[in-house]
Formats: C-alpha cells, structure tokens, sequence
C-alpha cells in the first residue's frame, strides 16, 4: 500500500502543476515555458520506478529463470506480430516507407508503465504478474531494436522497389 502511495505522489503533482500553472500563468506560459524546464523530470521519474521496480523483482527474475524463459516467447511473438500487421496494413493501403515505419514501431511497443502500476496494484509487488511486466520492457528493447535493422533493410528493399516501378 506505501508503495501505490509512493508511486501516487508524481501523478497528483503533475495533476496539481498543470492545473495551478495554467491557472496564474496561463496555457501558454505553461506550454512554452514551464514544460521543457519540468519536462525531462517525467523521464527520470520513470526510470526511477522502473529501477525500484526491477530492485524489487531482482530476486525473482534471478531465482526463476524458467518463468522468465517462459513469459518471453509470447512477448516476441506480439511485437512482431503487431509490428509486420501494421507494416503490411500500411503498406497495403499505399503508405510510403516512412509513412509505415512510424506506425509499426508504435503498435509494436507496449506501455509497459502501465501494465506494471497495474499489476502491482492488482496482484501485489512480488506477483508474478508483476513479475511478468518487469520482464517485458526486457524482452521489448532488444526485439525492437532487432526490427530497426528489419526496418532499414525493408527501406532499401522498397526504394529499390519503387525505382524498378518507374
């Protein structure tokens, strides 16, 4: 329970900053001015959790490996999947390259921050549901960055593609 009020404080102040800034300074102010200053913060929060997070299932993704092993095929197959779906679909309705690329990559990465704060909240810190959103980001850097080469070889084989067309 600490620790939903722990991860609760960030999301109250930035509801509390928004609403207070935009209301003595102005939308713009707030905007131009007050984000970019504050902006990276958001960034270093969620690395913070993410550590606390990994701290906190360090012992478990150590001491069960084979749960690791397990929870990982299902999590590349998704990202590929959702990755050439979104591709294909795009390319399908004459997107260019760039065009598909952006999409694919979005539908491929998961918010992981999301699924962890829930099921911490749900099941507990220790669950393996906890655990299993842990290991996710640790699957999805690597399977992601293995598509970005995908990704580049695809543009080559599309440009070359398209000059054949002409």
């Amino acid at each position: 329970m600490n620790l939903l009020i722990f991860l609760g404080i960030p999301l109250v102040a930035g509801y509390l900053s928004r609403r207070l800034g935009e209301r003595d300074k102005g939308c713009e102010w707030y905007e131009s001015r007050y984000l970019p200053v504050v902006g990276p913060f958001a960034l270093y929060g969620l690395l913070f959790t993410i550590v606390i997070l990994f701290a906190l299932q360090g012992d478990a993704i150590i001491g069960r490996p084979l749960d690791v092993v397990r929870i990982a095929p299902p999590l590349v197959a998704h990202f590929a999947i959702m990755w050439a779906g979104s591709h294909a679909l795009d390319k399908a309705i004459g997107l260019g390259y760039e065009r598909t690329t952006t999409p694919a990559f979005t539908a491929a990465g998961d918010n992981f921050e999301l699924a962890i704060a829930v099921a911490i909240a749900t099941f507990g810190v220790t669950s393996g549901q906890a655990l299993a959103g842990v290991v996710g980001p640790l699957i999805e850097v690597p399977v992601l960055v293995a598509l970005v080469y995908v990704s580049l070889a695809a543009r080559r084989r599309w440009t070359a593609t398209n000059q054949e067309s002409r």
